[in-house]
């Protein structure tokens, strides 16, 4: 019997998946996976000797054209998926921020079609929710039918923070639908008092922004928000942890049968709060919510990976230039645009210092930043796999390439990366979104508009 001849085989790479690894090739047919095996034969062949080949990264955390204040992030849906693709994350979910008085539908229809119209990979999208009167509970069902079925809150911000009986009565309405809830957990009467004691007395400089936000900020409110979890029976997403206590909180949690978890970001992982404190003004180039922590957190971090305290690698991608965004806070580090660029080093970042350390195996790297996100927010197998018929989004990814990474390297729309001189090895050298190649060898090679919607099921 004649061999089925593939639209493309990527041969002999080291093919990693959340569960398995083995050497052989990959089959490709229009946009999807349909074959795994060995001496496939395809019309083009890749070849991937001496690489991985792993699923597409799936970020669930960015910000891309978010307005800040009188300011936005400076990188838009274009410039930020192109340097997503980059650097192996072919897809991104992003958030909707519903103006007042606009109904949940519209203002996610608007935020996907400016994506759409620029976005180089695929997207998704959470609901921010920042309200809980009726005229917005009753529209959740609605949304979550459709397919957005993830839905973020806050517990501190001004215009955005959730009362305790407002987030009970959010997680209710989203457990009724099989939602997933997502929290921004910091104490914001905390970080209140402490912010008003430093203006009183002129502290102002970078530093002392982790100081009003400190660790117990943090580990009290995702308390408080997986105790009301636990009551209403809702699956709860806990974003951008930063401290020792707050993974220790989840893994109390989870232990106890609640459904919750946890994410963590690179910053978080490999920054600390040390760099708030460089020369000049330096410091505001680290500025983010929550803030850095210890080199301690950072260690609790890592195990939190490994024991699957903590679930998922997202970047919070957040950028602003320097000069000219950044510096707006240069004589109160309350008026510094909080967050960090990141979008784009991710996978390298986690596989140098999580799997070369030794700390992650490559199974466990794969699970972090790829599958564990596509199977919480309702994209598995489709994304996050390289199981037959999953989109054909992979990565050809060098294990013993060497790069620094310097803010020319990058294509981040920014001025500074706070990785620059971050010696690594281990990046990729391909990114294929639903069979394209888009990214090869340094060269950029998607177009805007290329990316598609997601509309997404209730997840695992």
């Amino acid at each position: 019997m004649k061999s089925h001849l593939y639209d493309l085989v990527i041969h002999n790479g080291k093919v990693i998946d959340s569960d398995s690894i083995f050497i052989g090739d990959l089959g490709i047919d229009g946009e999807k996976i349909v074959a795994i095996g060995q001496g496939l034969s395809g019309r083009k062949a890749i070849d991937a000797s001496e690489k991985y080949i792993l699923p597409g990264g799936v970020d669930p955390h960015v910000h891309l054209e978010m307005p800040v204040g009188a300011t936005q992030s400076s990188d838009d849906w274009f410039t930020g998926t192109r340097a997503a693709a980059c650097g192996g994350t072919t897809t991104v979910i992003d958030f909707v921020e519903p103006k007042i008085n606009e109904s949940l539908g519209n203002a996610l229809d608007a935020r996907r079609a400016l994506a759409q119209s620029k976005s180089v990979v695929d997207f998704g999208l959470h609901m921010t929710i920042t309200r809980d009167d009726e005229k917005i509970l009753c529209q959740i069902p609605k949304l979550c039918a459709s397919g957005c079925t993830s839905f973020k809150t806050y517990l501190t911000y001004d215009g955005f923070r959730l009362s305790d009986t407002a987030f009970l009565n959010v997680l209710s309405e989203v457990q009724a639908v099989g939602g997933i809830v997502l929290v921004h957990a910091e104490n914001d009467a905390i970080i209140k008092h402490i912010q008003r004691r430093f203006q009183n007395i002129k502290k102002t400089t970078p530093k002392y922004h982790a100081l009003s936000r400190p660790a117990i900020a943090e580990s009290e409110a995702i308390q408080r928000s997986l105790a009301m979890a636990e009551v209403a029976g809702t699956r709860l997403y806990v974003v951008h942890v930063s401290t020792a206590m707050g993974v220790e909180a989840i893994q109390a949690a989870r232990r106890r049968g609640v459904a919750a978890y946890g994410e963590t970001c690179p910053h978080y992982l490999l920054l600390t709060d040390k760099d708030l404190s460089r020369s000049g003004f330096d410091g505001a180039k680290y500025v983010c919510s929550p803030p850095l922590r210890s080199g301690q957190d950072n260690m609790r971090l890592w195990e939190g990976l490994v024991n699957d305290d903590l679930q998922t690698v997202g970047t919070d991608h957040c950028p602003f230039f320097f000069k000219g965004q950044k510096d707006l806070g240069k004589d109160d580090y309350m008026k510094i645009p909080g967050g960090l660029p990141g979008i784009e080093s991710r996978l390298a970042l986690i596989h140098h210092y999580g799997v070369r350390s030794g700390k992650l195996s490559l199974n466990r790297w794969v699970q972090v930043c790829c599958t564990n996100p596509a199977k919480l927010f309702g994209l598995y197998p489709r994304k996050g796999s390289l199981e037959p018929a999953a989109d054909a989004d992979l990565v050809i990814f060098d294990p013993n390439k060497n790069v620094t990474l310097t803010k020319p390297f990058l294509h981040e729309q920014v001025d500074y990366t706070p990785y620059e001189g971050f010696e690594l090895y281990g990046y990729p050298t391909m990114t294929m979104l639903r069979g394209r190649v888009i990214y090869e060898n340094g060269v950029f090679l998607g177009a805007p508009g290329n990316g598609q919607y997601l509309s997404r099921l209730v997840g695992e």
